[in-house]
C-alpha cells in the first residue's frame, strides 16, 4: 500500500506521460510526413515516390515492435497506425484510378472495402474494449485469428502495398529486365497479386465478422431487462 502511495506520489511530482511524444507515435508521424512526401513526387518522379512509400509502410512494423518493447501502446497510437495505412492506401489507388481509368471503378471498390472492414472492426474492438482494430477474440473467425498473427499479417500488407506500388511504377516503365524479357515491376505485380488478392478476401471476412460482433451486441442489449 506504502509503495503505491510512494508511485503515485512520484506521478503527481512528474506529471502525467506526453503521450504524444511516446517513441511509437514519433515513429507514426514520421510515417505521416513519408507518405505526404510520396505524394509530392508521385506524378513525376516514380522512384522517390516508391521509395518513401515503401518506407513508410516499412516503419510501420518498428512502431508496433517499439509500442511492445517500451510499452508505450496508446489508443492514440493504434488510431494513428490505422488512419495512416487506410489514408496512404487510398491515395495510392486514386493515382492509380488517373493512371488506369478503365479500371477506376476496382479501385474505388477497394477503397471502400479497406475503409469500411478496418472502420467497422475497430468500432467493434473498440466497444469490446480492445485498443486496436488488430486485437481479436479467440473465438473469432479462424482465418481472421492466423492473419492477425504479426509476421502473417505484415507479409500480407506489404504485399498488397508492394502490389499497387508496382502498378503505379508499370504506368512509366515495365522496370529493368530481370527474367525472360520481363521488367522488374512486372514481376513484382505477378508476384505480389496472389496476396493482395487475398488480403482482400480477409478484409470481406473482417467485414462481416466485425458486423456480426456489433449485431451480437445490438441483440445483448436488447435483451437486457429495462
Amino acid at each position: 500500500m506504502k509503495q503505491q502511495q510512494h508511485h503515485q506520489q512520484q506521478r503527481g511530482k512528474m506529471g502525467d506521460p506526453n503521450i504524444f511524444l511516446f517513441v511509437p507515435n514519433l515513429i507514426g508521424y514520421t510515417r505521416v510526413i513519408l507518405v505526404i512526401v510520396s505524394l509530392y513526387y508521385m506524378p513525376f518522379d516514380p522512384l522517390i515516390a516508391s521509395i518513401l512509400y515503401l518506407l513508410s509502410g516499412l516503419l510501420d512494423a518498428f512502431d508496433g515492435y517499439a509500442a511492445r518493447a517500451l510499452d508505450q501502446g496508446t489508443m492514440f497510437g493504434a488510431v494513428l497506425d490505422m488512419v495512416t495505412d487506410r489514408c496512404a492506401t487510398t491515395c495510392l489507388l486514386m493515382v492509380l484510378c488517373q493512371f488506369y481509368p478503365n479500371y477506376a471503378i476496382v479501385f474505388q471498390l477497394l477503397v471502400a472495402l479497406d475503409i469500411s472492414s478496418h472502420w467497422i472492426q475497430m468500432y467493434s474492438a473498440l466497444i469490446h474494449g480492445d485498443t486496436s482494430h488488430k486485437v481479436t477474440d479467440l473465438s473469432a473467425n479462424t482465418f481472421l485469428r492466423f492473419y492477425y498473427m504479426r509476421p502473417v499479417l505484415f507479409t500480407f500488407c506489404a504485399s498488397n502495398e508492394l502490389f499497387f506500388a508496382a502498378l503505379y511504377l508499370i504506368h512509366f516503365s515495365y522496370g529493368p529486365v530481370v527474367i525472360l524479357g520481363y521488367g522488374l515491376w512486372v514481376l513484382l505485380a505477378v508476384v505480389s497479386l496472389p496476396l493482395s488478392f487475398l488480403k482482400q478476401v480477409i478484409s470481406v471476412i473482417q467485414l462481416v465478422v466485425a458486423c456480426r460482433n456489433l449485431g451480437s451486441l445490438d441483440v445483448a442489449k436488447r435483451n437486457r431487462p429495462k
